[in-house]
């Protein structure tokens, strides 16, 4: 089987010669392959031979030539020629998480929009289908009873979205209006997602953790049997995102429950099955059948589906790092104690340093000082107390990105380092595919990753990354964690790091900065080794840590088993 996929976001043909026509074997013979309808390519997968010069020649990188092996599942929804592909389904179970995983633009989002009902299945064909027609046409299917039950209205279901960041382009009023208009018992539910300071804030005034919140809470109250969530974790800290985790599955005793997540640990947690979704991102997507966790997630990190026998991608692989592997190194930058007070707000922070070559890794619940810290070291806001030792140059990228300025990615770039395009981890972020798309264009994945990038380009000693791995999905994110790792050693530089993503910061971190405290009014902070660090911090959330036995990643403990009572009892709250 053969897919040929034309990004028309990227295509211009304007700019160029129709090269992708000109240089295609099949057409210069005679046989229409490549043919200009109203002034953009279409290439006709059933004369195409695969050789994928078209692909090579394109000078907007816009087309994938891809030979699919044989696909274990049938074709179900297409959004046209030349473009993106969905194969298989995953399937809502009555009292029961489903995880879903997968990279970004793979299909997860375009699979919930199928069972809700806002596409319905065309199985690659160039026809229209009912709800009931491609019921029909799934029979014997498990997908056939769920759509054949939605076409009748029996299926009442409720969807919190991905991009939250448009609620208060929709609604206008307090938080505590916008619940009251879903369910008038909307207190309970408020108070489990810690809400209750925030029902009398006006939406527009709301944090990027309080809006996700909100969403939640609006989906859970809805009069409905199945519940859909794509990426609930985001912009929460990890103590929220365990509550939240712990929430769904209370709600899942009487309900059916979907979650699309790119966090491991949090989707490991709150999920009862999980469906893996391969492919390559903008071309095609395959699920696969419904797998346990443990199992998903550790044939996830290897890239091989055994009941599959496919092999997508290299293994990830997490490795129990030395204890201060740079203890040796030369301190670069270092800081007495430092105070600052932000209206009722305070914010302490003990006297610490960090060397050449390291990672520190900043944890912490939101709304304790973290990003405060930051900006200080940034020079941004000055401390009231205490100060950074010698001069040292700081590059920054904060935690909210904002996109204003009408620019090219290329331009942006070119204006930072004229030489940009050279350096290795400009490739490794995949930058290189955005350079003719503008800053505004881009989606939330996309501008973190040239922000990153432009972070990253700045003559600095000491980089600070304000949660990094917002919007990427779980193999940008480990990417990622390689880039900085790399990047630091190399250059002999360090760097500050703020992630909610235990995973990336157990993978990424020398050591631990542990904010503690009370969120809004108080935060207290200090490094330590990554096991004194973690103990501090997990000893706070309540929780342990396991290694995984083939992947060695991370995994929280099922609280009160025997592995819990166990580490509790000793005091190791990270992993024995």
């Amino acid at each position: 089987m053969r897919l040929a996929v034309i990004d028309f976001s990227r295509c211009q043909p304007k700019k160029c010669n129709y090269e992708c026509q000109r240089f295609c074997p099949r057409v210069r013979s005679g046989i229409e392959t490549v043919k200009i309808v109203d002034g953009r390519p279409l290439i006709i997968e059933e004369t195409c031979i695969g050789c994928g010069i078209c692909a090579k020649k394109c000078p907007f990188n816009a087309i994938k030539i891809i030979n699919l092996p044989e696909v274990p599942v049938e074709p179900i929804f297409r959004y046209g020629k030349n473009k993106f592909e969905l194969f298989g389904l995953p399937v809502p179970k009555q009292e029961t998480v489903v995880g879903i995983l997968g990279q970004n633009g793979i299909g997860k989002t375009t699979a919930l929009r199928i069972l809700i009902g806002e596409l319905v299945p065309n199985f690659g064909e160039d026809k229209e289908y009912t709800l009931e027609s491609a019921a029909r046409k799934l029979r014997g299917k498990e997908v056939q009873n769920y759509l054949e039950s939605l076409a009748k209205n029996e299926i009442k279901f409720a969807m919190k979205p991905q991009h939250i960041d448009q609620i208060p382009k929709f609604f206008k009023g307090k938080v505590k209006d916008l619940l009251a208009k879903v369910s008038d018992n909307y207190e309970e539910v408020a108070e489990e997602l810690e809400l209750k300071e925030s029902l009398n804030k006006e939406i527009n005034e709301l944090s990027g953790g309080e809006l996700q919140r909100v969403a939640i809470a609006a989906c859970l109250l809805k009069n409905a049997n199945f519940l859909f969530f794509d990426e609930p974790s985001s912009f929460l800290d990890i103590r929220q995102r365990l509550r939240v985790a712990r929430i769904l599955k209370k709600f899942a005793k009487d309900k059916a429950i979907v979650v699309v997540e790119h966090d491991l640990i949090f989707l490991d947690f709150v999920s009862d099955i999980i469906h893996i979704v391969y492919g390559v991102p903008g071309a095609y997507g395959i699920f696969c059948k419904p797998k346990s966790v443990r199992n998903a997630i550790n044939e996830y990190l290897k890239g091989y589906l055994k009941a599959e026998n496919v092999k997508f991608r290299e293994p990830i692989k997490f490795d129990t790092k030395p204890v201060d592997r740079i203890k040796e190194a030369e301190v670069l930058l270092e800081f007495t104690c430092i105070k600052k007070k932000i209206e009722s707000f305070k914010l302490e922070v003990e006297a610490g340093f960090i060397r050449k070559g390291e990672i520190v890794g900043v944890i912490g619940p939101n709304s304790i000082g973290k990003t405060t810290f930051m900006r200080i070291l940034a020079n941004e806001i000055k401390a009231d107390k205490g100060s950074i030792k010698g001069k040292v140059r700081i590059s920054y990228k904060p935690q909210y990105l904002e996109a204003k300025r009408e620019v090219l990615v290329y331009d942006l770039l070119n204006a930072i380092d004229s030489n940009f395009a050279d350096k290795l981890f400009i490739k490794k972020l995949e930058v290189e595919k955005l350079y003719e798309r503008m800053i505004t264009e881009l989606s939330g994945g996309e501008l973190q990753r040239v922000a990153i990038a432009a972070c990253l380009l700045q003559r600095a000693d000491v980089y600070l990354l304000d949660e990094p791995s917002a919007y990427l999905d779980v193999e940008q994110r480990i990417r990622l964690a390689k880039i900085l790792k790399d990047f630091v050693e190399e250059s002999k530089k360090a760097a500050f790091v703020v992630d909610h993503d235990l995973l990336f910061i157990d993978y990424i971190s020398d050591r631990l900065m542990v904010f503690t405290g009370t969120p809004n009014r108080h935060g207290i902070a200090k490094i330590c080794n990554m096991r004194d660090g973690m103990n501090l911090f997990l000893r706070d959330l309540g929780i342990t840590f396991r290694r995984d036995k083939e992947t060695n990643r991370p995994r929280v403990n099922k609280p009160g088993s025997r592995l819990d009572t166990l580490q509790r009892e000793k005091g190791e709250y990270y992993y024995l």
